[in-house]
């Protein structure tokens, strides 16, 4: 495995304000592994002095009711943080992160992202937009959960695709995953979701591609409101 570098960690959105200098002092004794699909990464209530930072693959956010039921609050993908809500407030995690595909992350250590928070306010100003960008789209989730299934489908395969993808398309390509992960993302039974998206792909809105699915057409989406109008639709 190559080592993770300042650079790399510079080059993602998030750390792009501090320089290489200071990258560096955030990877002081950093570690990176591997993880394979279905491996937890943090549980609920550990305790969190670290945070970590997603180089490849995709992860879920989940929790459970008070009845068992699995509840996705977010997903993860390429350059994604988490473990940093734990870590800044010294208290125990409130979620599980879990694989959704192989996954390699980058361990860092709480007291220099803290300190560089404290001393840079454009990094500060950074995670405060990562966070209210993730609450944002939590809320557009519970908004529609009373919609219809292809609402809810069509709004969590935008919501992977744009996770999977550097630019945040939601035409990018959506890796494989098991469609009762896809129906927990939805809020949807894994029948249901079946069902539903055999129907995009017969109406063309949803495309099998190598490696996974992609969204086709966004004009059903543009017409729920999942997407902005503004957005070319994008061909391949």
């Amino acid at each position: 495995m190559d080592a993770f570098t300042a650079e790399a960690l510079q080059a993602l959105p998030l750390f792009a304000s501090l320089t290489a200098g200071q990258c560096g002092q955030l990877l002081d004794r950093h570690l990176e592994s591997r993880h394979g699909s279905d491996q937890v990464l943090v549980m609920e209530q550990d305790w969190g002095g670290s945070l970590f930072v997603i180089t490849a693959g995709m992860a879920k956010v989940r929790t459970h009711t008070t009845d068992g039921v699995e509840v996705v609050l977010a997903v993860l993908g390429p350059g994604c943080l988490f473990g940093e809500m734990a870590a800044l407030a010294h208290s125990a995690r409130s979620a599980d992160v879990v694989a959704l595909t192989p996954v390699t992350v980058v361990k860092l250590r709480e007291e220099p992202f803290e300190a560089l928070l404290r001393q840079e306010a454009g990094f500060a100003l950074a995670l405060a937009r990562l966070e209210a960008s993730r609450l944002r789209d939590l809320n557009q989730r519970f908004a529609i959960q009373d919609s219809d299934a292809s609402t809810r489908l069509l709004n969590a395969l935008a919501y992977l695709a744009q996770r999977s993808s550097s630019a945040g398309d939601p035409q990018a390509t959506v890796p494989t995953l098991a469609q009762r992960e896809l129906g927990l993302l939805a809020g949807l039974a894994r029948e249901t979701a079946s069902r539903t998206l055999t129907k995009l792909r017969n109406k063309g809105t949803v495309e099998d591609v190598a490696g996974g699915l992609r969204i086709a057409d966004l004009q059903p989406l543009i017409k729920r409101g999942l997407v902005a109008s503004s957005r070319p639709a994008m061909t391949r």
